[in-house]
């Protein structure tokens, strides 16, 4: 009879310790899952619509001021659009403008409705009031936007608003 009590005290042990063992597992892989998940991230950052901005402006364009090899900028592109100049080869800056804006915002930021962003909008006005361009494109009636607003240091009141809708 000995020997049965120690056999049912070692099997009630083995017991409450695989009991201790499958709790501290499952305690465990709880913590692993709260760990292991992603924080909420906004699809765009605001320091992304920033940079992007920033680079826009530095793109050289395909708008030549008084040779073939006097390139403007986005930026410089901007200025000429807003005097109504021509480039070089005659064509208007205002149109290479919206070309080229058009074409680096839709390789960038892939709009469209079945895409991850719905759409944008990238003005310049000039004193918070002249609406010198406006560039709007897919659905920007969502409340979910980041952009950012970057006044010219080049001239003063002129500001670059840019945001991406999603």
């Amino acid at each position: 009879m000995a020997i049965n009590k120690i056999k049912k005290k070692g099997q009630e042990e083995l017991v409450g310790f695989a009991l201790i063992i499958i709790l501290v597992s499952i305690i465990l892989l709880v913590l692993l899952g709260f760990s292991l998940k992603k924080p909420n991230k906004e699809i765009v950052e605001s320091y992304e619509a920033e940079s992007f901005v920033q680079s826009l402006l530095q793109y050289t364009s395909e708008c030549t001021k008084s040779s073939e090899t006097d390139y403007l900028s986005v930026d410089e592109l901007i200025f000429s659009c807003t005097n109504r100049e021509l480039c070089f080869n005659g064509i208007e800056s205002c149109e290479i403008l919206n070309s080229t804006l058009h074409n680096l915002i839709e390789k960038s930021w892939e709009i469209g409705e079945n895409n991850l962003y719905k759409g944008y909008e990238f003005i310049v006005r000039q004193d918070e009031k002249n609406l010198i361009f406006p560039l709007v494109t897919g659905l920007t009636n969502t409340t979910n936007s980041k952009g950012t607003q970057y006044s010219s240091p080049r001239k003063k009141g002129v500001e670059v608003i840019f945001n991406v809708y999603y």
